[in-house]
């Protein structure tokens, strides 16, 4: 149970950073950003934390958070740790195809890396 634990805490934080990342994109295209401070915190409030996609954002991170400490009760933190670096992974390659953000050799190595890392860690 520990292992379902794990994999949810890191989907659900892996989510809630796509859907940050969406909306902030969708907010703030070709809106009119107040430029004082004065007035920009309270356009972000209304604007940013009140979107409900920034709510639900917000509670992925918290249920990722919850779901942590259930893996915890489960697994050795020595084990389940590393996996926690499969979130850069998933949200590098999410990034590409939702995004369409580049990817070029560097983020391909350096991911490729993290994954070997984990599989090393991982046998330990």
């Amino acid at each position: 149970m520990g292992k379902v634990f794990l994999a949810a805490s890191i989907a659900s934080g892996v989510i809630s950073q796509l859907l940050i990342k969406w909306r902030i994109d969708a907010i703030t295209a070709g809106a009119d950003i107040p430029q004082a401070w004065s007035i920009k915190i309270p356009w972000l409030v209304i604007n940013v934390l009140f979107d409900r996609f920034i709510i639900l954002s917000m509670f992925l991170t918290f249920l990722a958070g919850v779901l942590w400490m259930a893996t915890l009760s489960k697994l050795e933190i020595s084990f389940a740790y590393p996996f926690t670096s499969l979130t850069y992974v998933l949200v590098l390659a999410a990034s590409c195809f939702l995004f369409g953000e580049p990817l070029n050799g560097y983020k391909i190595v350096g991911a490729l890396v993290v994954i070997a890392g984990l599989i090393i860690a991982s046998q330990g």
